[in-house]
């Protein structure tokens, strides 16, 4: 396995790990370069069951003979690169806690069509830019049974590194792509679409109409301004969560987590 030991950090061959902006790292003029950076052996290895091709390691010595022993045995032709903590905090701007990271090829967008198809539940993200917020929706999008997650353009990438760490991998997990116009482009693909806002046309999202939905996309929008009214009047339902004590919201990842729940898809009532 090609080892190599870093005693800069202003060796080149580390430059991902260290220089590149995640709008590097997106390299949207030359796609087929974009990379993403994964942290931890457990969400490399979650990354790695998906399909995703791996270009490099970074971790502590102690590791290569450890937590990424596994992962380096698989690709035995894949850099890795190590060196002394002080090196590698450099190098990362942290401590490496869980002591690995990995560069990964970052793949094409699925197309829209290949997330919707057989789906009966998506979540649709509209103008978050939150990293924790995504990981954290993702990771309920995938625990809860969602079929699918669509974002819009001026939403954080999922595969932002602090989004790929807070979801633990769930990001690999559930299909996910970039839409444009999400309620046109979910209803010419037979889907029914909620808004989640309060409104004076909002149903209470325990509403027994909502379960008897096949096909149903829940639509999320950023905590301070939420969603704009343009979606909002466009949207089949506007739905919101019952509250108590005068709460009026949640954040937007526990309420996906609560909406989720509630409007899961059972097969056996259809």
């Amino acid at each position: 396995m090609p080892i190599v030991h870093i005693t800069s950090i202003e060796d080149p061959r580390v430059a991902v790990f260290h220089s590149l902006t995640e709008q590097q790292l997106r390299n949207r003029l030359h796609p087929e370069q974009a990379l993403f950076i994964a942290e931890s052996p457990k969400v490399i290895n979650v990354a790695l069951a998906a399909g995703y091709q791996p270009l490099s390691l970074l971790c502590e010595e102690k590791h290569i003979q450890g937590d990424a022993r596994s992962i380096i045995e698989r690709f035995p032709a894949m850099p890795v690169y190590t060196g002394n903590r002080q090196i590698l905090t450099s190098i990362t701007g942290y401590t490496l806690t869980r002591g690995v990271l990995c560069a990964m090829h970052r793949p094409e967008p699925i197309p829209l069509n290949q997330v919707c198809n057989n789906a009966h539940r998506l979540v649709v993200i509209q103008g978050v830019t939150d990293t924790t917020n995504i990981g954290a929706i993702f990771r309920s999008a995938a625990a809860l049974g969602i079929d699918g997650v669509l974002l819009t353009p001026d939403s954080c990438d999922p595969l932002n590194r602090r989004s790929i760490r807070v979801s633990m991998g769930s990001v690999f997990l559930v299909p996910w792509t970039w839409v444009n116009n999400p309620i046109d482009e979910l209803h010419q693909h037979q889907f029914v679409t909620a808004a989640m806002a309060l409104t004076n046309q909002s149903r209470p999202l325990d509403d027994p109409l909502f379960k008897t939905l096949p096909r149903l996309a829940l639509i999320m929008g950023t905590e301070g301004d939420g969603l704009p009214h343009s979606t909002i009047s466009a949207a089949d339902y506007v739905i919101r969560i019952p509250m108590h004590h005068k709460v009026d919201s949640l954040n937007v990842a526990a309420a996906t987590a609560v909406a989720c729940w509630e409007l899961r898809f059972l097969p056996d009532s259809f």
